[in-house]
């Protein structure tokens, strides 16, 4: 078994491939590592995307990255291998980003990335550090996990889903705040679950266990 966490220029990943590989010993889900090839993107058995920064210049490296897109893209939608988004690789299966400017994203989930407007004036935005999540619905990612438990966030753009049965964990900043949305083999956390301390690294060995 093999885990891929995508490599394609945005941000640092060291901290997500530390929490990964910790957690496939301890589950015994087989290899992680950190690549930019195509090949071996489209042949392993599970993809995270991370991503830190801006939309619209998250998606142009994602797609100018020689042959990642489409690697990705046989990988998931065509094979139905589990994929995990993380921080903007979430807000990138959106059908539109809305940061700076309209910008197609990969329409895996219906929605759109929208800016973060709490209705509470004390609350700043980026919405950056500890929040409580509360679950919209079941999924066996989430096992082990409760509501009330921390995540931790680092973001100014939050997925709007068109369909509430994408929508498994939201956050309250003001008004919800989209955490965890997911369809057939994919998922996304909108916090970094390998900040993200007992509750992060339960959801990360959750998702390498994931049989979709």
């Amino acid at each position: 078994m093999l885990t891929a966490i995508i490599d394609y220029g945005s941000g640092n990943l060291h901290s997500a491939e530390k929490a990964f590989q910790r957690m496939s010993r301890e589950v015994e889900a087989g290899d992680v590592v950190v690549t930019s090839d195509p090949e071996v993107i489209a042949s392993a058995d599970r993809l995270v995307l991370p991503g830190d920064g801006a939309f619209p210049a998250c998606r142009k490296e994602l797609f100018d990255s020689t042959g990642i897109f489409h690697a990705m893209e046989d990988a998931v939608v065509t094979n139905g291998r589990p994929f995990l988004g993380i921080c903007v690789g979430m807000q990138l299966m959106a059908s539109w980003g809305r940061e700076y400017e309209d910008t197609p994203g990969l329409d895996w989930i219906k929605g759109e990335v929208v800016e973060i407007t709490p209705n509470d004036p004390a609350l700043k935005v980026p919405h950056m550090g500890w929040n409580d999540l509360v679950f919209d619905g079941s999924h066996q990612v989430l096992e082990g996990v409760a509501s009330g438990q921390h995540a931790y966030f680092v973001h100014s753009y939050h997925f709007k889903v068109e369909q509430s049965a994408d929508l498994l964990a939201h956050v309250d900043y003001g008004g919800d705040i989209t955490a965890i949305i997911a369809r057939a083999n994919m998922i996304g956390m909108q916090f970094h679950p390998e900040k993200s301390q007992d509750t992060g690294l339960r959801l990360i060995a959750n998702f390498l266990r994931w049989t979709p």
